[in-house]
C-alpha cells in the first residue's frame, strides 16, 4: 500500500525525474515539490524558483475556516500554509468546527474546482489562540497530516481522488489500538509536520500528566516504512526542567539532512532552548539557551506565536523569539551556526515571525558581502516602548552585519546600544491606521505575515497586510509593484504566503484563501 512512499527514488527513475537524495539535489527536489508545506521546504527559506504571476486577479477563493469565531473585530487563529504539488494540486487545510474538526481539500491550483476531501480526526492541544493543523507534502506523491493520539495520515497520492490513506503511530499502531481512549485524550501534536528528502517525518507532541500512556511530552519522527522513534523535551535540551515542545514549531532540517531543529520550554510564555538532534537517531545533539540580546535574560517562548526554525545556505539557524521583560512587542530573531554553539548577529524583530531567505543578487542595490540575507516582518507597534509609532515595515536584513539598533534601545548587560542585523531595504505599509492615527499621525497596518514567499526569478517577495490586501515588493525598485484586495481589513493572527505551480500566488485573509494570478 506504501509502495510508491518507499520507492520515492525507483517512481522518479520510471518518470525521468531520478536524483540522488543529497544534499546537492535538495533544491531540485523543492521545486519538484513546488510548496511542500510551511515555509515551503523543509528548511523553511519560502524561496520559489517558479516565478510568480503578475498578481491582476483573484483566480478562485475558498474558505479555510468553516466556523471562524472572532474576538470582537480580530480573528485568533492559526491557519496551515497551502501545499502545492508537483502534480498542480492546491491542498487547502480547512477548519470545520467552533473550536477544531479539519479536513485537507485537493484542489485544482489554476480554477479552484475541488478534486476530494480528506478529513482528519486531529485534535488541537490547549491554547488561547488556535493553534494550526499543518500537513506536508511526502516525495512527489504523498501527503502527511496530523491525526488523532499523536497518530499520523500518509496518503499516498495527492493527486487522485481515490488514494489509499494509512494510519501510523510513533509509539506503534498496535499500542494505539490497544489503548485508543487513553491515547486520544492525553496525545497530542502540536506543530505542523516537517518532511525530509527520504521521507522521515518530523514533528513535537504533548502529553498530559497521568497519561497512562507511557509517554512525556517530546519530539518524534516517523520512517517512511511506518516506524517511529521519539525523544522526550527535557533530554533533548539536556534539562530536566523542560516539559514541552513549543507549540506551532515546525521541526527545520538541515541541509544535509543530518539535523532536525525544534524549540522547547518550560510551559507557555516561559523560558527555554533551540535544540538540535540527529536525524538518525533522535538523539541530542545541540543546545542553545534562548537569550533576549537586549536584558541578557531568557528570551519568552508564548504559545500564540508560530516562530519556526529557519536554516540558510550556509547552515546558520535562525529563531524568533518574544523579549523578555516586556519592553515592545517586537521580540529578536535569534542567530545561531548550525551546531548552536555560537550566537551570532541578532535580528531586531522575532515576534511570531519565521523569516525568508533572499539570495544577494535578488537585491540589486546591496553591496555587502553576504551571499543571502532575511527578509523578516518589521512592524513597529503604536504606543509599544518608547520608540513606538506605528510605522509598520518589513525588512530586508544582512545577517552577517551589525548596526546599533534605534528601535530596542541600550542593552541592559553592556549599557550600549544593541547591535542587530543591518537594514538592506526596509518598505512600509501603504494604508494609515485609522484607529492609531489620531496620537500616531504615521501609524499604518500592520503586515501580517509569518512565512513570506520569495519569487527568486522575479526579484521580489509575497506580502499580506491587514488592510485587506496583498502586495508584491519589488527588490528592485523597493516598491509595493502589485496588488490585490482580499478583504475589507481586520486584525488576525499572522499569515503565510505562498507561490505554487504555474506561479499561481497564495495569501490567506479573513479565514478565506486566496490563489491570486493572471488568465
Amino acid at each position: 500500500m506504501c509502495f510508491l512512499r518507499k520507492s520515492f527514488l525507483l517512481s522518479a527513475v520510471a518518470s525521468g525525474l531520478a536524483m540522488a537524495l543529497t544534499a546537492s539535489s535538495s533544491a531540485q527536489i523543492w521545486r519538484l515539490q513546488e510548496w511542500t508545506g510551511y515555509g515551503g521546504n523543509c528548511q523553511h527559506t519560502a524561496m520559489s524558483n517558479t516565478p510568480a504571476m503578475t498578481m491582476s486577479k483573484i483566480l478562485w477563493s475558498t474558505p479555510v475556516d468553516l466556523d471562524p469565531q472572532y474576538s470582537g473585530s480580530e480573528l485568533l487563529i492559526h491557519y496551515a500554509a497551502p501545499m502545492v504539488s508537483y502534480s498542480g494540486v492546491a491542498l487547502i487545510t480547512v477548519k470545520t468546527g467552533a473550536t477544531g474538526g479539519f479536513q485537507v481539500e485537493g484542489h485544482n491550483v489554476l480554477n479552484g474546482g475541488l478534486l476530494y476531501t480528506q478529513t482528519t480526526d486531529y485534535v488541537l492541544p490547549s491554547s488561547s489562540w488556535t493553534p494550526t493543523c499543518g500537513s506536508s507534502l511526502d516525495g512527489l506523491y504523498g501527503m502527511v497530516t496530523p491525526g488523532i493520539g499523536g497518530t499520523i495520515y500518509y496518503r499516498e497520492r495527492t493527486d487522485m481522488a481515490n488514494s489509499p490513506v494509512l494510519q501510523w503511530a510513533f509509539y506503534g499502531l498496535s499500542k494505539y489500538t490497544a489503548n485508543k481512549g487513553a491515547y486520544n485524550a492525553n496525545v497530542f501534536i502540536c506543530t505542523p509536520l516537517t518532511v525530509d528528502n527520504a521521507g522521515n517525518v518530523y514533528f513535537g507532541f504533548r502529553v498530559n500528566a497521568n497519561s497512562g500512556t507511557g509517554l512525556t511530552s517530546g519530539i518524534a519522527k516517523v520512517t517512511p516504512a511506518g516506524t517511529g522513534t521519539w525523544i522526550s523535551a527535557p533530554s533533548a535540551a539536556g534539562d530536566s526542567t523542560i516539559t514541552e515542545p513549543v507549540i506551532n514549531c515546525a521541526p527545520a532540517l538541515s541541509n544535509d539532512q543530518s539535523t532536525v531543529y525544534i524549540a522547547v520550554s518550560h510551559g507557555d510564555s516561559t523560558s527555554g532552548y533551540l535544540v538540535g538532534l540527529d536525524t538518525g537517531t533522535m538523539t541530542a545533539k545541540y543546545s542553545a539557551s534562548l537569550i533576549d540580546p537586549r536584558s541578557g535574560s531568557p528570551a519568552s517562548l508564548p504559545d500564540i506565536y508560530t516562530s519556526t526554525p529557519l536554516v540558510g545556505p550556509d547552515g546558520d539557524v535562525y529563531f524568533g523569539v518574544f523579549e523578555s521583560p516586556f519592553y515592545n512587542d517586537r521580540g529578536w530573531m535569534l542567530h545561531f551556526d548550525q551546531t548552536l554553539t555560537q550566537t551570532k548577529v541578532p535580528g531586531s524583530f522575532g515576534w511570531d515571525n519565521t523569516p525568508s531567505i533572499v539570495p544577494a543578487q535578488c537585491v540589486p542595490s546591496y553591496k555587502g558581502h553576504s551571499s543571502y540575507l532575511i527578509l523578516t516582518k518589521y512592524n513597529n507597534y503604536a504606543g509599544l516602548g518608547p520608540m513606538g509609532n506605528g510605522v509598520n515595515k518589513v525588512a530586508i536584513l544582512d545577517p552577517n552585519s551589525a548596526t546599533p539598533d534605534p528601535i530596542n534601545g541600550i542593552s541592559n548587560a553592556t549599557n550600549q546600544p544593541v547591535g542587530a542585523m543591518t537594514q538592506v531595504i526596509t518598505v512600509t505599509g501603504p494604508t494609515p491606521d485609522p484607529n492609531q492615527t489620531g496620537s500616531y499621525p504615521n501609524a499604518v497596518h500592520e503586515w501580517c505575515i509569518n512565512s513570506a514567499a520569495i519569487d527568486v526569478k522575479g526579484k521580489g517577495a509575497i506580502l499580506n497586510s491587514e488592510d485587506g490586501h496583498s502586495y508584491r515588493w519589488n527588490f528592485a525598485t523597493n516598491t509595493l509593484q502589485q496588488t490585490q484586495t482580499l478583504s475589507g481589513g481586520l486584525g488576525e493572527a499572522y499569515t503565510s504566503t505562498s507561490i505554487g505551480k504555474f506561479g499561481v500566488v497564495f495569501c490567506i485573509n479573513n479565514a478565506r484563501i486566496f490563489a491570486i494570478g493572471r488568465q
